[in-house]
Formats: C-alpha cells, structure tokens, sequence
C-alpha cells in the first residue's frame, strides 16, 4: 500500500533526480565555495608561473590592516549606501507602482509589461542606455540642463555618482518586486476590504491595517532579494564608472579588480588569494545582514 500511494512506480527515479541534483551542485556550488576559502589563505596571484605559498590568515590581516584600509572602509561604507538607499527607494516606489497597477485600468497589462521591461534588458545593456543618457558631452539629460543654463559631469562627478548608479538600479531591478506584490495583492481577500468599508474604514485605513500587513511576505521576499542583489552587484557600476573610481568603488567590484587585474590595464595588481579573502567577509557580512533582517521581519509579521 505504501509503495503504491508513492508517485513513482518505484523509488529509484527519486533517487537518481536527487543524487544528479546533488552532483551538481556539490560540482558547481560546493566545491568552489570550498575552493575561495583554500585560496583566501594563499598569495596565489595571476601571473602564470608564480609560486603559490600558503599564508593563513595573512590576507584578512592585511586587509584590515593600516596599508588597506582606507581603501577598505571606503568600499565598506560604499556598499552599505548603495545597499540601503537601494533597497528602501526600490521597495517603496515598487509599493506604490503596485498598488496602482492592481486596480482596474485600461491597459494595465501593457502597464505591467513596461515596468518590468528594465529588468529583461540585463546589466551591460542598461548600464549602456544610461551611459548615453548621462552624457556629459551632448546626452539628453545634458541638454536639459543647458537649457536652464546649468550642467554636470553626472557619472563624472564624485559628489552624485554613488546616487546615480543607485538610481539606474532601482530602475533595473523594480519590475520584479512590483511583480511580487502585485502577486500578494491579488492574494488577499476582497472580502476584508468590504467588511472595512462596511465598519467605515477609510482607504488610508484599509491600505495601514489590511493591505500592509497581509503583504509582509512580499515584503520580507523582496528586503530580502534587494540586500543580496544589491551588496553583490558590481557590473552595473564596473560599466557605469568603471573599476577604479573611488566613489563608487563597492565590495564586490572591489574583488573583481583585485582577480583580475583592472588596475592600469594590466595583470600585474591581481591577487586572487587577497580577493577571496575580501569575498569571504563580503559573504560574512551579507549573510548576518540576511539573517538578521530575515530574523525581524519575521518577527514583524507574525505581530502585523
């Protein structure tokens, strides 16, 4: 009886599915992330031909050590501003366009498909169209400027660089946290919403004490996915600014400089043993940042 309630006729196709599954992700996932480890604790290094020593716990010494750290908290407090401007402006504008895009306008399909279009054109391509735009030499946004008589360096300029790759991020990634609530909006009941009217709830009230707290799974989701999109990004930037503009110099470009030798062109800066030991505490950092977020909003949803 047990054997025949099971979905399969037999459970050896479970078995295979499960252990290819395995397979690839001990292959593709497990044993790199083992890989970075080993090497954060080496001076392994891109030039071909060059002994690799082993060094322990050197590479995090260093890394916070005197000769580094400048660089290192600048990176640090960069991620940090772009991660948490990121995610609330991404979080709140996807509310907002939500909202509006789940009550009963005319080509509202056409709507939703705009709003999530940013998100099917990928990294380089955006990061191209908003190069143009932020053209200081005869891009549209330029010429709007000159026509109030003013104008700017925009990704030029070290005071607003760091706020205009935020922006084109939000830009990028918002279609998908409208997507997730638009799908826990179509989720609560309608029913709450008459019942409210009928006790005299006004719309405010109903959006406060219904709408936001059956939506903190959505919420918690899309937090979530920000953080983590957001603290590992580093195309959008490398495309934008390039590797070595300080004021937008991120964690996660920061290893990509270091593994590949960015700097100057050439391969002679690339440290392969010190750029995992930075992804090895960028990982330390996202995943606490994860959990505890993680941890409150749970916490906040069974409260709301």
């Amino acid at each position: 009886m047990a054997t025949s309630s099971f979905p399969f006729p037999s459970r050896t196709p479970v078995r295979l599915s499960f252990s290819a599954a395995f397979a690839v992700l001990f292959v593709f996932a497990l044993v790199p992330a083992v890989a970075v480890v080993v090497v954060s604790l080496t001076d392994l290094k891109g030039m071909p031909g060059l002994p690799v020593h082993w060094v322990g716990f050197q590479n995090y010494r260093d890394y916070f050590g005197p000769g580094h750290l400048p660089d290192n908290i600048n990176a640090f407090r960069n991620t940090m501003i772009f991660a948490v401007l990121t995610v609330v402006t991404q979080i709140l504008l996807a509310l907002i366009v939500a909202v509006l895009l789940n009550r009963k306008l005319i080509g509202r399909n056409f709507y939703r498909s705009v709003v999530f279009m940013p998100t099917v054109l990928g990294v380089t391509v955006t990061a191209l169209i908003w190069s143009l735009m932020f053209n200081p030499q005869g891009g549209p946004l330029q010429a709007v400027l000159n026509a109030f008589g003013s104008d700017s360096a925009f990704l030029g300029d070290p005071n607003i660089a760091l706020y205009l790759v935020i922006f084109v991020q939000v830009w990028m990634n918002m279609g998908v946290s409208v997507v997730i609530f638009i799908s826990g909006l179509q989720a609560i009941p309608e029913e709450l919403y008459e019942v409210a009217r009928i006790d005299g709830a006004s719309s405010r009230q109903s959006f406060w004490y219904i709408t936001i707290p059956m939506l903190a799974p959505s919420i918690t989701a899309n937090v979530l996915l920000g953080i983590v999109s957001a603290m590992q990004s580093y195309q959008l930037t490398y495309v934008l600014t390039g590797a070595m503009n300080r004021a937008t110099q991120v964690l996660s470009l920061q290893v990509f400089q270091l593994s590949f030798g960015t700097r100057g062109g050439t391969a002679l800066t690339q440290s392969q043993g010190y750029a995992a030991s930075i992804s090895m505490i960028q990982f330390l950092l996202v995943g606490a940042i994860s959990l505890g977020t993680l941890a409150w909003l749970r916490r906040r949803e069974r409260v709301l």
